[in-house]
């Protein structure tokens, strides 16, 4: 077993609930996972038994991407496993295509309100309306200033001018805005919202201290570490140092937590499982260190380096905006310096 398994526990054991059934994890809490087309081949979703004005129902919390497959399993999901009882609300994590994907669908379908950061709603709005940060011809040409040069992979990039719409074709013309701090009345039980960074524009966490539950979206995963990207729209980010500082806001919870995370199974080990992921981007930091002060090196030459086994052009993708992300955080503590050569390819040396 790999040592960091160790120190988490999944109460439910292996259990994993099939494409349009639900597992009760805690009192009025339902575990739902619909099917993803990539190597990360699912999505945990959540149901949440609640009343708003007098109307008893159900708030989904994430959505799943738009394709008929996963709007089957939702009417599947609504025939069998709601008790008979309306959606009410549905409240998304963030803009990744997997959360908001079918916020429309769901949100037309049972006349209801979409509840996000205001941040990642309108990033969802941008992102299904152009290729920015996900493909085209911006995309390709960011990549290949930071050293991607194969010819297929850069041509694979440009022609998915429609990727983020073809799983987010429409977003919710109206929203309710989730911030940091807020606290949501769900079922009678207070549910805190904690902004994320780094992974998502505002990535909202919902903690609920009665329940001891904290739904985590991507910024806690077991097992794998949440990508963390630096992408064209915003060329010059170190989303790395958000994201190990958002971590933080987790110190105060408790330890016993039972964690819902996006991907994997329900754990608890909420503070071995941060503890792992510091130590974990330590470790890739310092091997950026090391490379970089051995040569000048750019984002694509330190794939292998990251990332030990093939990949595939998905995600080859999530691996060059880490690479970018963690000569960034290097270049901004002040550790690289980072110069352009004669072809526009950004190449980072030790300072």
């Amino acid at each position: 077993m790999n040592p960091n398994e160790a120190e988490l526990h999944y109460p439910l054991g292996d259990a994993l609930p099939a494409v349009g059934e639900t597992i009760d994890v805690a009192p009025g809490v339902r575990w739902l996972r619909m099917a993803l087309p990539f190597a990360l081949d699912h999505i945990n979703l959540w149901l949440l038994r609640d009343c708003q004005d007098g109307i008893e129902g159900w708030t989904i919390v994430d959505c799943g991407i738009a394709n008929e497959a996963t709007r089957a399993a939702w009417e599947q999901v609504f025939a069998e496993r709601l008790d008979g009882l309306p959606v009410l609300r549905v409240i998304v994590t963030h803009m990744h295509p997997d959360h908001i994907g079918l916020a429309h669908w769901l949100t037309e379908r049972w006349g209801c309100r979409l509840w996000v950061s205001a941040t990642d709603y309108n990033a969802a709005r941008m992102a299904s309306r152009s290729t920015t940060g996900f493909g085209g011809d911006h995309a390709a040409a960011f990549f290949a200033s930071h050293g991607l040069s194969d010819p297929q992979a850069l041509a694979k990039v440009r022609a998915r001018s429609n990727y983020y719409a073809g799983m987010v074709p429409q977003v919710p013309d109206s929203y309710r805005r989730l911030m940091d701090g807020m606290t949501i009345d769900i079922g009678g039980h207070a549910w805190r919202c904690i902004a994320g960074y780094g992974h998502a524009p505002e990535h909202i966490a919902l903690h609920s201290p009665k329940l001891n539950l904290l739904i985590s979206g991507d910024m806690v995963l077991p097992r794998i570490s949440t990508n963390v990207s630096v992408y064209d729209l915003e060329p010059e980010s170190d989303p790395l140092a958000l994201f190990l500082t958002s971590l933080k806001r987790y110190d105060s919870l408790a330890t016993e937590t039972l964690v819902l995370p996006s991907h994997g199974k329900p754990f608890s080990g909420l503070h071995a499982r941060t503890r792992q992921l510091h130590e974990h981007h330590a470790e890739r930091l310092a091997e950026v260190m090391g490379a970089c002060a051995a040569r000048p090196c750019h984002a694509a030459d330190l794939l292998p380096l990251l990332f030990k086994r093939a990949l595939d052009l998905h995600q080859t993708t999530f691996a060059m905006g880490e690479s970018i992300a963690h000569l960034h955080a290097l270049w901004y503590r002040g550790k690289l310096l980072r110069r352009a050569d004669a072809a526009g390819v950004w190449r980072f040396s030790a300072a």
